[in-house]
């Protein structure tokens, strides 16, 4: 077995950049670093790799009986040549695309590979959509913009109120997953695979597709405004998957083995970490956990058995799987064993966080292993940044991909970024009113976020994540307060009894934090046992303790009012992803815990606060 690539030297290409400036006062920021020609579709990865490597596995999930169900690059194809087979007899075209409804799964997998082979754009849709909401309002939104010709669930049981809901919205075809109990009025997905395949009306449809040609509707996940249907071009993915063999060039010598959670339902899973594995040969195993306390223990079993060579996640789960690594030495030997990456997005990873990994690295090891950010977004596929070398901290999202400028534009005291590149979307699926507004006369994305230099005399040591504009508020001092920043530092300071930390203070006197707890960081800390409520927890006085010394801390390291918390209220209500407060990636929506907890922000900010409010 050749040696594992773990060195910065070792795995990436040294970050060239050039940054220019323009007589209006921005800059445009990009790499030295060449893209490369890229393929044409994502098909040409799968057609690769089943010709060079058909009995290197593909994916992976867990079979009823608990045990890995894989499927080969050979044997996928096979089935992709028989779904689409299927999908070219239903009329279906960007005006009928595939709709998805449910989790990440071996026949969606399949399914979504095929729509990919024939030019079929599929949309897999956020499962909460279906199964958490009551009035099934944001799925019906999607669908009427969609109109799909083709919806599939599994299990179909579990979707039944959503497709019932939405029955009169569409003329598609409903497929049940094979996990399925028989269903009225739905086709079974073993009836999709028993068509025989025609190579020759699959061949010309896979030759037919274009760069431009629409991969996926994804939709944003409305953490800013109404979610909206991105349209995901070809290009858009095949150069984003490609600059990674630029600048991660170990990936083109060592196949990356992933397990992952993250949902198809977004960019981060369903196009960052799929494409990767599938544009460099490598091997995706489905993990049916997720960060929450009652689906760890899957995730925990998962990464047990299975050793990956990159780790791809968001802040909330690694503060959750810490405590897990450190109790857990099979799942640390397994864990750290071949390790080569530990990737985070979506938001800068606590310093508190990453300084524990480092040091379970160590444990196992005997070093650490490299970890690092990018940054991008839905509308571009994702990647606009990659951190192609170990960052001195947390919160570095690392320099320009090649191929994509970045334009830094003075707003205030901040700097905003605007994005311009192959990877960029050409507009909403019939929102021409947001697509013009998204873009600014020379047809940069605005994207809303800001970012800072580690160093401005040395910019290839990167940019940090600056919040984002919209998100940052004044206080009563009209003292601006930098919601990003305040928050991830605020993390680590109240580390290990802060989850998650949502802002407040807009047009008050000072910040408060209304803060998510770790409960078990919290148990462990009181000595309390599980069958204690979680209310009782955080009123012991240990918890508020160690939550005064945080706030301390902050105020005498920071720099005035708006760098620090004078005041804190802690919720034993966990974050609703009913009501939107969190994401399917385990991203806390700032305004939308705001506006659903507005008698909490009052209470934490009272001229008279009770006992339950934390005070510096």
């Amino acid at each position: 077995m050749s040696t594992i690539a773990r060195k910065p030297a070792e795995l990436f290409v040294d970050p060239a950049v050039i940054l220019e400036a323009r007589p209006d006062g921005s800059r445009l920021f990009r790499s030295r670093l060449e893209l490369p020609g890229f393929a044409r579709c994502s098909g040409e990865w799968l057609e690769r790799w089943a010709a060079e490597t058909p009995n290197a596995i593909l994916i992976a999930e867990r079979g009823a009986d608990g045990e890995w169900v894989k499927v080969t690059y050979g044997q996928a194809l096979a089935r992709v040549y028989r779904i689409a087979t299927w999908l070219l007899g239903q009329n279906l075209s960007p005006e009928r695309p595939v709709l998805v409804l449910s989790d990440n799964s071996i026949e969606h997998a399949m399914l979504m590979l095929a729509c990919l082979h024939v030019g079929v754009p599929i949309s897999p849709v956020s499962p909460g959509n279906s199964l958490l909401s009551k009035d099934f309002l944001k799925l019906k939104a999607n669908v009427e913009l969609l109109r799909p010709g083709v919806i599939f669930a599994d299990t179909i049981e579990r979707f039944m109120p959503a497709i019932n809901a939405i029955a009169g919205l569409h003329d598609g075809v409903v497929v049940a997953g094979s996990r399925s109990a028989p269903t009225a009025g739905t086709l079974p997905f073993a009836d999709i695979e028993k068509v025989g395949a025609d190579d020759t009306a699959v061949k010309s449809a896979f030759k037919a597709i274009t760069p431009d040609t629409i991969a996926k509707f994804l939709f944003t996940s409305g953490s800013v405004g109404t979610p909206k249907a991105v349209i995901t071009t070809q290009r858009m993915m095949c150069s984003n998957a490609e600059m990674k063999s630029v600048i991660w060039p170990f990936l083109n010598t060592q196949k990356p083995v992933i397990c992952d959670w993250l949902p198809w339902s977004h960019v981060f899973g369903g196009s960052h970490n799929f494409n990767k594995v599938v544009r460099f040969g490598g091997s995706l195993y489905i993990d049916d956990g997720k960060p929450l306390p009652a689906l760890l223990p899957k995730t925990v079993r998962n990464l047990t058995d299975v050793s990956p060579t990159i780790y791809f996640s968001v802040p909330l789960a690694y503060a959750l799987l810490v405590a897990e690594l450190r109790d857990n030495a099979a799942l640390r030997k397994s864990f750290f064993s071949r390790l080569q990456i530990i990737f985070y997005a979506g938001a800068a990873l606590p310093q508190s966080t990453w300084d524990e990994l480092e040091r379970l690295a160590v444990m196992e090891l005997g070093h650490p292993v490299v970890m690092l950010s990018s940054w991008g977004s839905t509308e571009t596929a994702p990647a606009c940044t990659d951190c192609h070398f170990q960052a001195v901290r947390s919160g570095v999202i690392g320099v320009p991909i090649p191929g994509t400028t970045l334009k830094l534009v003075p707003v205030a005291d901040k700097l905003e970024v605007r994005v311009k590149g192959p990877n960029l979307f050409p507009g909403y699926w019939k929102q021409p009113e947001l697509t013009a507004k998204a873009f600014d006369e020379e047809g940069f994305y605005m994207i809303g976020d800001a970012v800072s230099f580690v160093d401005p005399t040395r910019p290839e040591q990167g940019l940090l994540f600056d919040g984002r504009v919209a998100e940052d508020f004044k206080l009563l001092s009209g003292t601006w307060v930098h919601v990003g920043s305040i928050r991830v530092a605020g993390i680590s300071a109240l580390s290990p009894v802060a989850q998650d930390i949502v802002v407040t203070g807009h047009d008050r006197d000072d910040i408060g934090f209304l803060v998510f707890p770790n409960i078990g960081e919290c148990r462990r800390l009181t000595g309390l046992g599980d069958d204690v409520p979680a209310g009782t927890v955080l009123g012991h006085p240990a918890i508020k303790e160690r939550v005064r010394e945080g706030l301390v801390r902050m105020k005498r390291e920071g720099g005035g009012s708006s760098t620090y918390p004078a005041r804190v209220l802690l919720m034993a209500e966990p974050p609703s992803s009913e009501h939107g407060e969190m994401t399917d990636k385990g991203y806390i929506n700032q305004r939308a815990v705001l506006t659903r907890r507005a008698d909490r922000v009052l209470e934490l900010h009272s001229d008279a606060p009770d006992s339950a409010v934390i005070l510096v």
